[in-house]
């Protein structure tokens, strides 16, 4: 078992009075990670201990997954797995949280009752609170699942002094904001920001790559999704608040921020800024310490000339399109309530590739959506094969309960959907190992995040962490550095590159034919 540093902001507690410990189990997209990191934060702060095993710690708590059937059934078995501990272990409780608590609350604590309490975001502000009433034996009432959407105004530009009395977590408004430490009176290390109105945060890894939040929520209405309705409506952070916690991220040694949103391209749309994303960028490439900045997850809809410029053209941000397609077919997309079809995403990364030749695309599609027809698969499949893609996903389409999908026709027999989701994974793997040999030859930098079986290993410019492949490096490097490398074989998504000479490596770190001049 290992544990992380002592909590910061607390006195010693006495020799009699051991410090409650709790382990955070993160389960889903990495803007749990950092929804997991700010729990980790306000409970560091209030004296707890955190640890690393569940079964070291007097308090489990899962942060759920609720995004499509798979992952909850995920989220469920972590409970369950957790629960299983008590009696024989140190755990005394099980807490849920989460985008599966939020979206299900009261309902979940009644189905599952192997958990203690189940926890929403409103809970957040005051979890220390909640978890020491809950190891005190108090019985914790969970929410009534509600639509979050309807807790600010409709229209954007209206959310300013709204959402500063709605819970959303990883953001420094309403019942998240701590309250500003005196001056002279800095938070002390470990936590972040250092001074100033701040969202509390302890990193709960020390790699050299982490997520940076710069929105939650979402204002679109795709037919198949129900995160809106438990994660609210669309809310970006203040430039100067991603600022500060990007500085704070670079003192703990992270070179690759990765910026996570439900839909980045809509950030600054509730500032009154449309183009805040595009004057943000080269701020974040600025701070000290950072090598790599990482726009994930742009809807293809509101992807603008400009900000294709900017992440295209600017050094240090990373010439990589995390682009939201989910399908090809024009008349699915619109009965999936999504613009666009295969030419026009193909013009977009033809317009990408005019800017960044050697740039980084990938997207998740959905297959079995209800009236998916033969000529929407052909259609699909094309553009699979023309996109040229580095990564893809392939999900099958499952009812989700709130969502208008779930209403609609020309649903497909769940074996139909399983073959379809078959024979495009198997399209889609064969799509990104050609890709892959496409790069042999290139010239990559690559972020050194771990120490392999094979070699130093990490994220090249056109992949992001954790989910596109990693490259292997034939030679010696130490963990953070950024290494220019030339590609040399390819197995599946991942690569394996040789670093150039050190000679070559002093002449600049960013290949002339992947970035304007």
């Amino acid at each position: 078992m290992s544990s992380f540093p002592d909590a910061p902001g607390a006195a010693a507690p006495a020799a009699a009075a051991a410090p409650r410990s709790v382990a955070l189990v993160t389960l889903g997209c990495a803007r749990n990670e950092v929804d997991s990191e700010e729990l980790a934060g306000r409970l560091a702060a209030d004296g707890w201990l955190l640890v690393e095993d569940a079964a070291e710690a007097d308090v489990a708590v899962v942060n759920t997954c609720g995004f499509v059937e798979a992952a909850k059934k995920d989220s469920v078995d972590a409970l369950l797995e957790a629960a299983d501990l008590k009696g024989s272990a140190r755990t005394q409780a099980v807490v849920a949280v989460g985008c599966m608590a939020e979206r299900y609350g009261d309902q979940l604590a009644t189905a599952l009752p192997e958990a203690d309490a189940v926890l929403g975001f409103d809970d957040y502000a005051d979890v220390s609170t909640r978890l020491r009433s809950i190891l005190a034996g108090d019985k914790h009432v969970a929410h009534t699942p509600r639509d979050r959407r309807a807790l600010l105004p409709i229209s954007p530009v209206e959310r300013g002094a709204a959402a500063r009395s709605v819970a959303v977590p990883g953001h420094g408004a309403g019942t998240t904001v701590v309250t500003p430490t005196p001056v002279g009176e800095d938070l002390p290390v470990g936590l972040a920001p250092a001074s100033g109105p701040r969202v509390l945060r302890r990193r709960l890894g020390s790699g050299p790559v982490a997520p940076l939040k710069l929105a939650s929520g979402c204002d679109r209405r795709c037919a198949f999704c129900a995160i809106p309705a438990f994660r609210g409506a669309y809310v970006s952070r203040r430039p100067d608040e991603v600022l500060a916690e990007a500085r704070w991220l670079a003192e703990q040694g992270v070179r690759e921020l990765v910026l996570v949103s439900e839909n980045s391209s809509s950030y600054g749309k509730d500032l009154g800024d449309l183009t805040a994303l595009e004057k943000l960028l080269p701020q974040l490439a600025a701070v000290d310490g950072v090598s790599r900045v990482r726009v994930s997850y742009l809807q293809p809809a509101e992807v603008r000339p400009g900000l294709l410029d900017v992440i295209a053209g600017t050094d240090k941000v990373a010439a990589y399109f995390d682009l939201s397609f989910q399908h090809a077919s024009g008349p699915l997309l619109r009965r999936m309530r999504r613009f666009g079809d295969a030419d026009r995403f193909l013009e977009l990364l033809a317009s990408i590739r005019e800017r960044a030749p050697l740039a980084g695309a990938r997207s998740s599609f959905i297959v079995g959506f209800p009236g998916e027809t033969d000529a929407d698969l052909a259609e699909l499949e094309r553009f699979l094969v023309e996109a040229r893609l580095d990564a893809m996903g392939v999900f099958g389409y499952s009812d989700e309960e709130g969502t208008e999908a779930a209403t609609l026709d020309g649903k497909l027999p769940e074996g139909e959907v399983a073959d379809r989701l078959e024979r495009f994974s198997t399209l889609v793997e064969e799509l990104v190992a050609q890709r892959a040999e496409d790069r042999v030859g290139e010239r990559v930098e690559v972020l050194v995040e771990r120490r392999g079986d094979d070699g130093p290993e990490g994220p090249a410019e056109h992949q992001a962490p954790d989910v596109d492949g990693v490259t292997v490096l034939a030679g010696d490097a130490p963990v953070g550095s950024l290494v220019p490398a030339r590609v040399v074989s390819a197995a599946g998504a991942d690569l394996v590159a040789e670093p150039l000479q050190p000679a070559l490596a002093a002449a600049g770190s960013l290949d002339t034919a992947a970035r304007p001049a």
